[in-house]
This record gives structure tokens, C-alpha cells and sequence, in this order.
């Protein structure tokens, strides 16, 4: 099973600004020594000792993130935030090209739809795309963001074979199966767990953790438990998770409760805030594994989110 990041941000995307940019490129000249850049391999040393946010960038498109195993040549993604774009622009250089794409909605929010009337592969009549949603509206809801005065180019433009289905029962792709779960949301949000063989992988985003999620209870327990990786909601500080509360997303450091509570393997921040920089994010993910530390968590490894990041499970 491999994982890929191709959107990370909430809300709205958050390219990276040209003041940012030049901000990184002055922090970097100033670290720099003429022993420096002596040699190609002086030069390659210098570049690994730079901190990770200012040497790369966390992304800015919303979310989106791919997962593909060996026993199918589909590729199953969860949400088409702008990152969809992304994707489609990738697969078309990819050879044998993939013409059966199947995309699970975590909800209808606009960060987490709008990258679909960019999908490349969603014009081509030999791609099929199948779309998958708990919630009834599945197909309006799709047509609908594709509609004058939204956009010019309706639904009906993209050639691809489309199908949507209502996701009731788990669905099985190749040797993968896909279920979900309700989270914690305004206007409802679900999580999807892939299981393949012994390996379990939950997509859960906009989510804001409750003490109903850290519940012993058989749904929890068969749903959550000893998951290997999961990609989780983890927007904000706590000071700010308590003051926007009810907004539908949680706090860095619930989500490393969270994670200890179920004995999680690997816990990925995501749904980073539009107005973080990446020093910022960073130094969130810094301080959640302080968190570990300090509260003695063992076992979890924590990661941020970012955009081309893959995990092979």
C-alpha cells in the first residue's frame, strides 16, 4: 500500500507568497560560509543541515491524497481539493497510463471538492471515475460546484465514464477494502479506513475530536484500534482549538492523545491552517513530539504532512 500527499491545506490553497520565498532565500545566504560551497559535496553537506521549513516547502493545495497497491492498477483517492489537480497532471505521464480512478468525498466542502473541474483524466472517454459518499446528494452535489455562474464547463464536458455510488457497505478494490466512519463535523464529515492483508490505513480530516472518539466501545475499538498510519485532522494549538470551538477541526496535541489512546503506529498532521508558514508548521510538529515526550507516549511516530510525501505501509 502506498500513500501519497498531493493537497495538505485546509480552508482555501496557500501558495507560498514571493516575501515568503525571498524571506527563505536571505535566512539560507546568511547560514552560508565560503568553506560552503568549495565543492559539490561541501555544498550538498551545507544543504542537509538546513532545517527542514526552509529548505522545501510544505504545499499549498487542499486536500488530496492517493493510495495504490499491487493487486489493481486503480488508484483510489480521498477528496479532490485543489491537490486533484495535481494527480491528474502526474498520471498523464505515467506509463501505462491508469484509466480507472475511484474518489472517496470525506464531505462537500469546497476545500475538498474544488480540484475536480482541473482533473485532466476526468476529460479522457477511455478513464472511468468512480465517486463514493455516505450522504445521498452525492451526484447534485458534484453537478452542482460544475454549473453556471460557478463555472463554465459543466459536468457533462468531462468525458470520462462516471459512476456514483451511495457507500453503504465496504467496498472491496483489488485486494483493498474501504469503510467508513461519521466524524465529528459541521455538516458531517467521514473518515475511511483502507485494510489490505494485516496493514490498516485511515484517512480521517476535518474531524474535531471529542470524548466520544476516545470511547472503548466495540464500533471504536474495530474501526480505530492498532491502525498502522493515519492521517489526521491536526489544525490547530490547543489555545486555539479551545477558542474556536465547534469549528470541526482539533488540536495537534488531542491528535497525539488520540493516536496513544487507539496505539496508532503513525500519526500524520494534516489539514494545515491557509495562514501557517511552513516555520510555523514546523515547530507544531516540534511541539507534539515534545508532547510525547513529556506525557511518555511511546510507540507513535508523528510526521507533517507534506505535498509529494509518500508512505509505503
Amino acid at each position: 500500500m502506498l500513500i501519497h500527499f498531493w493537497g495538505v491545506r485546509g480552508s482555501i490553497p496557500a501558495p507560498q507568497l514571493p516575501s515568503q520565498f525571498r524571506s527563505k532565500v536571505s535566512a539560507i545566504l546568511e547560514r552560508l560560509t565560503p568553506d560552503d560551497i568549495k565543492t559539490p559535496e561541501s555544498r550538498e553537506r551545507f544543504l542537509a543541515t538546513l532545517p527542514q521549513w526552509l529548505f522545501g516547502t510544505v504545499g499549498g493545495n487542499t486536500p488530496c491524497v492517493s493510495v495504490s497497491c499491487d493487486s489493481t492498477s486503480d488508484l483510489i483517492v480521498f477528496d479532490a481539493g485543489s491537490g486533484l489537480r495535481e494527480l491528474g497532471i502526474a498520471s498523464l505521464k505515467e506509463k501505462p497510463r491508469r484509466n480507472h480512478f475511484h474518489i472517496f468525498y470525506s464531505h462537500f466542502h469546497w476545500d475538498h471538492m474544488q480540484g475536480l473541474p482541473f482533473f485532466n483524466p476526468g476529460y479522457d472517454p477511455s478513464v472511468s471515475v468512480d465517486f463514493y459518499s455516505p450522504l445521498q446528494n452525492l451526484e447534485n452535489a458534484i453537478h452542482g460546484q460544475m454549473t453556471s455562474p460557478y463555472f463554465p464547463v459543466h459536468m457533462e464536458s468531462m468525458g470520462a465514464k462516471k459512476v456514483f455510488h451511495q457507500f453503504t457497505d465496504p467496498v472491496q478494490i483489488g485486494d483493498l477494502t474501504i469503510r467508513y466512519k461519521k466524524m465529528n463535523h459541521p455538516g458531517d464529515s467521514y473518515s475511511y479506513k483502507i485494510t489490505e492483508g494485516d496493514k490498516n490505513f485511515i484517512f480521517a480530516t476535518d474531524t474535531e475530536l471529542s470524548a466520544n472518539d476516545f470511547q472503548k466501545i466495540d464500533e471504536n475499538i474495530e474501526y480505530f484500534e492498532n491502525t498502522d498510519c493515519i492521517v489526521l485532522d491536526s489544525q490547530y494549538t490547543l489555545g486555539e482549538a479551545i477558542e474556536k470551538y465547534n469549528w470541526g477541526h482539533s488540536a495537534f496535541s488531542l491528535a497525539v492523545d488520540f493516536a496513544a489512546n487507539w496505539g496508532m503506529k503513525e500519526l500524520i498532521l494534516y489539514h494545515h491552517d491557509p495562514t501557517y508558514d511552513d516555520r510555523k508548521l514546523f515547530n507544531m510538529l516540534q511541539s507534539a513530539r515534545w508532547y510525547t515526550e513529556r506525557m511518555g507516549i511511546k510507540g507513535i511516530n508523528i510526521s507533517l504532512a507534506m505535498e509529494g510525501m509518500e508512505i509505503k505501509l
